[in-house]
């Protein structure tokens, strides 16, 4: 079902209307294509504070000229005066909350000129534990930014990335200052300190990043699921797509639309691990755990059936079959692995109590098991993702459904390719220094944090 509101609102009655009435006014999102690839216009760079990261950032490859996105500083020249598409604000060396005042001075002049669409990134620093005065500033950009996010409009986003060293951020800044993160805003994400798997993330094609690798894609029958299968089929990936039985014929659908191998498999069986690791002789690179069922009721009306089948579908089974795949060696070294959580695990929604326990869930075994494979070079992420169009969604009451879509600082659903393109970059050779994140993919939903 197609957004009537959004529509709507590009009308003159319409914009005269919403205007008058004060209701929002979504910018429509320009999505990844492979005729519009980059953003439309140059990246303007800025720093606050003592040290910068800019230089060796472009010497790391943020001058994105693969991807058609120039470069500038402001002090060059006629390429100032050219509508920003983006702005990247070094703020890695504020240490201090008048160095804070940098800051403002930095962006207040330069948001104005930002162009409809467009992407701040501000870059800083890991917190100090032995200096409350840095990490009370560093802190400061992250309230700074999530507000800056909720102020742009017109389908512009704001997020931070606190890194340690340039080169292992190169795959995350590409992603942002992209138009495959059209529906993620007010973000914070940590970069470790080293690029993992780097060799392999400098060569091959980079419009096929994922290729030589394989993926598997649970509950890739429709919706999300099946977005993610197509957008990593579309990097490279050869695609194991895994749904129920009763999907059998949309998942072959899915599986021929991309080139990939259909699997019918209800996870949550007791020799669910062994048969994946079967249609797996040679292993698994990528491992995405999309399926997931609600069964929503208040607890005080919840039998314990409708409980169990949520808790065992959305995380009984995630651990299980993820154990058992990293026992047995299936996921390899420098693999991927990412799950999706949701914003009702985030905050809570009525009705919910077990499916958003299974979706926090997911966050807690991001959040462990990270650490405890990074020596295998495998990263452990999660996506959640806030209301997005799906065939469920559109099942929901009008005016419940016309909430969900304007409750965010994009006013607007998201797509399942937003979620798709997220899982694609926690997917990328180039992202092994991105472990143990939880990615909101909710255009800064005003729900939770």
């Amino acid at each position: 079902m197609g957004d009537r509101y959004l529509h709507l609102t590009r009308t003159a009655p319409g914009r005269f209307l919403t205007r008058r009435l004060g209701l929002p006014q979504p910018h429509p999102l320009r999505r990844w294509s492979a005729d519009t690839p980059a953003l439309d216009g140059p990246l303007l760079r800025l720093t606050a504070g003592s040290s910068a990261l800019l230089e060796p950032l472009s010497d790391a490859g943020l001058s994105l000229t693969d991807a058609g996105l120039p470069l500038i500083a402001p002090d060059e020249g006629p390429a100032e005066r050219r509508t920003p598409a983006a702005l990247v604000l070094d703020a890695t060396g504020v240490s201090s909350a008048t160095g804070l005042a940098e800051v403002h001075a930095a962006l207040h002049p330069a948001v104005r000129s930002l162009g409809a669409g467009g992407r701040v990134v501000v870059l800083g620093s890991p917190l100090a534990a032995d200096d409350h005065h840095q990490a009370a500033a560093q802190q400061a950009l992250e309230g700074f930014t999530r507000s800056l996010g909720k102020e742009l409009g017109s389908g512009r986003t704001a997020n931070l990335v606190r890194l340690t060293a340039p080169a292992a951020a190169a795959s995350t800044l590409r992603f942002l200052l992209s138009p495959k993160s059209a529906y993620i805003s007010g973000q914070v994400i940590e970069i470790a300190g080293r690029a993992v798997d780097g060799e392999r993330a400098a060569g091959g094609d980079p419009a096929r990043p994922l290729a030589g690798r394989t993926a598997l894609v649970t509950g890739a029958a429709r919706g999300i699921g099946a977005a993610v299968a197509e957008t990593l089929a579309r990097d490279g990936a050869d695609v194991l797509c895994l749904d129920v039985p009763p999907a059998e014929a949309e998942l072959r659908a899915t599986a021929d639309r991309i080139g990939g191998t259909a699997l019918t498999l209800d996870i949550t069986a007791a020799d669910a691990a062994d048969r994946i690791t079967a249609a797996l002789p040679d292993g698994l690179d990528i491992l995405v755990h999309n399926a997931g069922i609600t069964r929503d009721r208040r607890l005080a009306n919840m039998p314990a059936d409708r409980w169990s089948s949520v808790l065992d579908v959305n995380l009984t089974a995630v651990l299980d079959i993820t154990d058992a795949l990293l026992k047995a060696g299936v996921v390899g070294d420098g693999g991927r692995i990412v799950a999706t959580s949701s914003i009702a695990g985030i905050a809570g929604n009525t009705g919910q109590t077990n499916y958003a326990a299974s979706k926090a869930g997911i966050i807690g075994l991001v959040r462990s098991l990270a650490p405890r494979v990074a020596d295998r070079g495998i990263t452990v992420n999660a996506v959640a993702p806030g209301f997005i169009e799906t065939r469920m969604t559109a099942a929901v009451p009008l005016f419940v459904r016309e909430a969900g879509r304007r409750m965010n600082s994009l006013a607007q659903g998201g797509l399942p390719v937003d979620v798709a393109e997220a899982t694609a970059w926690f997917a990328h050779p180039g992202s092994g220094a991105v472990t143990g994140q939880v990615l909101r993919v909710c255009g800064q939903s005003l729900l939770g944090a």
